[in-house]
């Protein structure tokens, strides 16, 4: 899952893409939604958006378990308060990302599975990028994918990790590679390296 937004996101950096958008495949998330998530990066006014299925209080007349709602929020709070921020959901699989930000964060350092996510989360804000968000409904149906109990509590597990690192690292304990800032941008990376970036890759 991470291994395969850093292929996507080299690829569309090389092609010059100014906003990429991640759309998680599963049908829980509206695609005509990705106009407005894109229009506040497109204004200058953010270099990230989230879709939240929590905005609205309306995740669950939407098909969202319980038990998830009740284990993205918790983690969102812990999230919060970690980050001092005050967002309704920071687990959605509908995203965008400016060029400037995609440059700068380091994300060829995170994780290939799915606490990627996160681990971008912590990074923006650690370099100073802004975030915002946009509701979008909540779609579950019997034939949607979705993350099970055990790759959820997983999840989970490395979240907190995240956060730990981040506080760690905050307060001069010890410095995490996560949240310093990147070197080199990914596609020039990808270039000293001798990569074609093509998003057939991943």
């Amino acid at each position: 899952y991470g291994a395969n937004q850093k292929t996507c996101y080299r690829a569309a950096l090389a092609r010059g893409a100014d906003i990429v958008v991640l759309l998680h495949p599963d049908y829980q998330y509206d695609p005509t939604r990705i106009g407005a998530l894109v229009a506040p990066i497109a204004r200058g006014e953010a270099d990230a958006m989230m879709g939240s299925r929590l905005a609205d209080g309306r995740a669950r007349a939407g098909g969202m378990p319980r038990y998830k709602v009740f284990a993205n929020r918790f983690l969102t709070w812990i999230e919060n308060r970690a980050l001092g921020t005050r967002f309704t959901e920071l687990h959605s699989g509908l995203r965008a990302y400016s060029r400037r930000l995609l440059e700068s964060v380091p994300f060829e350092r995170n994780a290939p599975g799915f606490v990627f996510d996160t681990q971008v989360v912590f990074q923006l804000h650690q370099l100073g990028f802004r975030m915002g968000e946009i509701p979008v409904p909540a779609r579950y149906a019997d034939d949607a994918s979705s993350v099970g109990l055990r790759q959820g509590v997983r999840y989970g597990l490395g979240t907190l990790g995240v956060v730990l690192a981040y506080w760690i690292h905050r307060r001069g304990i010890a410095r995490c590679p996560l949240f310093e800032p990147a070197e080199h941008p990914p596609v020039a990376l990808a270039a000293a390296r001798g990569e074609s970036v093509d998003a057939s890759d991943g």
